[in-house]
């Protein structure tokens, strides 16, 4: 299979896509495989040169790119990082991406910044916040961003809206878009004991722009109840899967990303389950 065109700016084409992995440069340029887009985190890029950027630039020149943060820490009860906004709006202007989003969570406070995505009280105290910190994002990068529904373990018992209403809230207030993680509402939903069918159309569907869909692992919390993991180091679960075919029933072709992070597999294997996503968003189901 060969490369498919790009994408008209400012979006990706409603296909299938991975994540780009540094294990994967070279054989990506020789192979070519008919994938969607690309997505990279915008972290790993966020220097001027070197090897990253060299064959990002290739890669760049065949397929969409889609850029993924996971460090802006958009619900932080501090202001953002002038620095990091600034870096970002580099990064973007050098790859003109079709697309760029965040997540729903926080990992600064202070000076200290968290290697993780935590979760936030959703009250009005954060629902102002986080829509101050779009706002801003958005005015900076003169693009709108997607906000991806985050996977959670705990919530706060303060919360005064569920997440769903938060994050439909944000969508209307800042005219953002929405991406879908289907893995992380399934983990949420199983860990705190919730439909994720009825979370799901809870959302502002109107406004997906992309889907994200990534494997978990599996564990025991203290009481014996079932743990899910949003860990992005498998193959997506059979449950994803139904889920991610109910969505497209309803909003037709989305642009979908197989995300994985951890015990990155050879290329073909990555690819092969993106053809998995793209038969789905053809109707192709298998048998």
């Amino acid at each position: 299979m060969t490369l498919s065109s790009q994408a008209p700016a400012g979006r990706l084409p409603a296909r299938a896509g991975i994540g780009l992995k540094s294990q994967h440069h070279r054989d990506l340029l020789r192979s070519r495989p008919a994938l969607g887009f690309l997505e990279i985190h915008a972290e790993n890029y966020m220097v001027e040169g070197g090897p990253f950027h060299h064959y990002l630039g290739l890669i760049r020149e065949e397929y969409p790119l889609s850029i993924h943060g996971v460090g802006l820490s958009i619900g932080a009860d501090q202001p953002l990082d002038k620095a990091h906004l600034d870096r970002l709006a580099v990064l973007l202007r050098r790859y003109e991406p079709a697309s760029f989003s965040e997540h729903l969570a926080w990992s600064t406070h202070g000076d200290f910044f968290f290697n993780d995505l935590l979760p936030l009280a959703y009250d009005q105290a954060s629902m102002e916040r986080v829509c101050a910190h779009i706002d801003q994002v958005q005015e900076h990068l003169r693009r709108p961003m997607l906000l991806e529904n985050p996977a959670t373990y705990l919530e706060f018992i303060d919360s005064c809206l569920d997440e769903a209403e938060f994050i439909s809230e944000v969508v209307k207030r800042t005219g953002c878009g929405l991406l879908l993680d289907l893995n992380n509402a399934y983990v949420s939903c199983t860990n705190h004991n919730r439909d994720v069918r009825a979370y799901a159309n809870a959302l502002p569907l109107h406004a997906v722009g992309e889907i994200h869909l990534a494997g978990f692992a599996e564990d025991c919390d203290a009481d014996g109840a079932r743990l899910l993991i949003d860990h992005h180091g498998s193959a997506v679960d059979d449950a994803v899967w139904a889920l991610y075919d109910e969505t497209l029933e309803r909003l037709g072709p989305v642009p979908t990303l197989i995300e994985r992070d951890n015990d990155i597999p050879a290329l073909d294997v990555l690819v092969c389950e993106a053809d998995r996503a793209e038969r789905r968003l053809r109707r192709e189901l298998p048998a």
